[in-house]
């Protein structure tokens, strides 16, 4: 009988696709068994392969991790407070904990509060501290350490990118071991608000959140730190979920803009594991033997957001017609290739409970050129920055939509920046530019964090009375229905009048050598398994 590795060889011959579901577990036993038994298999043969792909798929600890990771700047730093990108929400996942997870099922999941329980009008929170628990010099979290890491997001001196998302809680108390929440208004959903990257859990100093300090409660231990270039990591002996989770004897973090470079590193073995794999290329990666491309359904929203106080973005059909004019299909067949879905400018993507479908697109060039010419803005001339490290294909997307909206007689200047330092130098800061938005667990998140008039983070600063009234009403909702109602008026509204453009919604892809094991469920709320693969996956023996 020819031994299972000569077996898994003709299931890989046979059908390369099916073979490559089998390795990253998107096929449960009974779908493989109807599989193997339709390709002429025994019973007993099936079975012996499952099994040898079950223990394959099993964690297992040992190994040192080296990713290649897209979106990180020079100018990072520990402060969560003022955390924009992938890299600093990874690495901080890996040496910090929150008080709620999302877990790898997309569910609220407890993290440094083991449990929690509201009043029945969702207007106080009470969230019970988990116990035993020691930063990493050795000092024990402490329900001050709590308070204080979240008392940085709010308030009127608050600098936290986060303010918008905490900006309801009206006070926070001690309750022994408990934290008690009180809010403004109520809100069904907020132990998801401490799922938020920003809201990390930090020790105290002289009474105040020590945003800067290397200590955390996390699996790994945070021994080198170079922002914008390379970050070390070691499993942290004492985690308190060291018997669940930290494979990895350590990590090493490396800032790869470049994608062609990123590519590199990962087909020539110098990583394990990189973020955003070129996706105009990756039909040749998915190739390539031993690589495996993880892709994982997701809200994440590619925007080009315009900021509404500046002319001619000022004008709302100016605005209107650009959007109008906006290729969106061609957006997702030529920059995402196929890895997306369409949009038309609500920030609410289809994986929402409260997606509303009915908001098609509109595409219509005269009616375009019509709006410009009631603007009397014919002939206008503007500028678009990006930079693919907004998003992979960002500077093809920003030429793409630079030839469209001149058939309705405007001139668009694509402005390429450079990568590093974009977010912090660019995206906020100039007229119009490329962004994107990573998924948030639920509505409200991303709707305080960037759409309230108010907000840190409202990169159109646009301001909409109305879409403000409608989101804090929807957050204390409790009949789903009337709920429903108000996040589709919000989003009819953002997508009519609003100042950013969103052609579309993607996946969060990843690629990954085959010596690193996945588990079968990944995590939203970001990519790289909400930010936690650091954490989760692990190295094959």
């Amino acid at each position: 009988m020819t031994d299972n590795k000569n077996d898994l060889k003709k299931l890989i011959g046979a059908d390369r696709d099916v073979a490559s579901a089998l390795r990253n577990g998107k096929l449960n036993r009974r779908e493989f068994m109807a599989w193997s038994g339709a390709l002429g298999m025994s019973a007993a043969l099936g079975s012996s392969l499952w099994s040898n792909r079950a223990m394959a798929n099993t964690p297992q600890r040992g190994g040192h991790l080296r990713a290649g990771l897209n979106d990180a700047n020079t100018v990072d730093s520990l402060d969560s407070t003022q955390y924009n990108a992938t890299t600093m929400i990874v690495i901080s996942r890996a040496f910090r904990d929150s008080l709620v997870e999302v877990g790898q099922d997309n569910t609220a999941q407890p993290g440094l509060a083991e449990s929690w329980e509201a009043s029945a009008d969702a207007k106080e929170w009470r969230f019970n501290i988990r116990q035993g628990v020691e930063f990493s010099n050795g000092k024990s979290l402490t329900v001050e350490d709590v308070i204080n890491s979240i008392n940085v997001h709010r308030g009127e001196d608050s600098k936290s990118a986060a303010k918008g998302v905490f900006a309801g809680i009206s006070d926070v108390k001690a309750d022994g071991n408990t934290v008690v929440v009180s809010l403004a208004d109520a809100n069904a959903d907020f132990p998801f608000l401490f799922t938020d990257y920003h809201m990390t859990v930090v020790p105290s100093v002289d009474g105040k959140a020590d945003l800067m300090s290397p200590h955390g409660t996390g699996t790994y231990l945070l021994k080198e730190y170079d922002p914008g270039v390379k970050t070390i990591l070691e499993r942290n002996p004492n985690a308190w979920q060291g018997d669940e989770f930290g494979f990895f004897d350590s990590a090493e973090i490396l800032a790869i803009l470049d994608d062609t470079a990123r590519q590199s590193a990962l087909i020539s073995g110098s990583v394990d594991v990189i973020n955003r794999p070129a996706l105009k290329t990756i039909s040749r990666l998915k190739r390539v033997r031993g690589i495996n491309i993880v892709d994982v359904a997701s809200n994440l929203a590619f925007t080009h957001p315009m900021r509404t106080n500046v002319a001619p973005f000022d004008n709302l059909d100016f605005r209107k017609a650009l959007k109008l004019a906006t290729p969106r299909q061609e957006f997702i067949d030529k920059i995402l290739f196929g890895y997306g879905s369409i949009g038309n400018d609500q920030p609410l993507g289809p994986g929402f409970a409260n997606y509303d479908a009915s908001i098609e697109p509109e595409y219509d060039l005269d009616k375009a050129k019509s709006l410009i010419k009631n603007a009397g803005l014919e002939g206008t001339t503007f500028e678009l920055s990006s930079s693919n490290t907004a998003y992979g294909g960002a500077v093809d997307a920003a030429q793409l939509f630079a030839s469209e909206w001149e058939k309705i007689g405007v001139k668009c200047n694509v402005v390429r920046e450079p990568q590093d330092g974009y977010w912090s130098n660019v995206w906020n800061k100039k007229p119009f530019c490329c962004c994107y938005w990573g998924a948030r667990p639920v509505e409200d998140m991303i709707l305080s964090i960037a759409y309230l008039s108010d907000s840190p983070w409202n990169d159109t600063v646009i301001n909409m009375p109305r879409v403000d009234e409608l989101v804090v009403a929807a957050r204390g909702e409790l009949d789903q229905a009337k709920r429903k109602e108000m996040y589709s008026e919000v989003q009819s509204l953002l997508s009519s009048d609003g100042g950013t453009i969103i052609p579309a919604f993607g996946s969060d892809v990843a690629a990954a050598n085959d010596k690193i094991g996945i588990g079968e469920n990944i995590g939203g709320g970001w990519e790289m398994d909400g930010g936690h693969f650091v954490k989760r996956w692990w190295m094959k023996s």
